[in-house]
């Protein structure tokens, strides 16, 4: 008995691996950057530097193994979707915590563009790559495939 599987080769696949390819660059050396270059991201804000350079760098060291995970996840989305998952969560609860110290003054709006290019940018393709995975399960990619009788 044949089983039925997810399209393995279209072009919102392509589209999604490609994402999460790019996205695994981009958190590897933003978390480099933010490791080796503590001050620099403050800097560019125009926000004071913190008193511990160290929990910066922390920050820094977890986006760069999130990167390690899109790299997992680039190669297939579908199986690995909830690396997926957990990056889009960050990069909703990230944008979330920002709006809020926003409001409450303690960050100026030029720290928000970090909040752009970390976080708001990968939503379509992270969205992409989690409704192409729940389309493959849902789709029953696991399922007997009808018979030819």
């Amino acid at each position: 008995m044949a089983l039925a599987t997810a399209p393995t080769r279209t072009p919102a696949l392509a589209a999604a691996k490609a994402v999460l390819a790019v996205a695994a660059v981009y958190n590897v050396l933003f978390g480099a950057w933010a490791v080796l270059f503590p001050a620099s991201a403050f800097s560019l804000a125009g926000i004071d530097q913190p008193n511990y350079p160290e929990l910066w760098q922390c920050i820094g060291m977890i986006v760069g193994v999130y990167g390690i995970g899109y790299a997992i996840a680039a190669r297939d989305p579908i199986r690995h979707w909830p690396i997926v998952l957990v990056g889009l969560l960050g990069k909703i609860l990230g944008p979330i915590g920002f709006l809020g110290a926003l409001v409450s003054g303690r960050v100026p709006i030029e720290a928000g563009l970090i909040i752009v290019t970390n976080d708001l940018i990968w939503w379509p393709g992270f969205g992409l790559a989690l409704w192409l995975a729940w389309k493959g399960r849902a789709g029953g990619s696991a399922r007997p495939a009808p018979s030819a009788s």
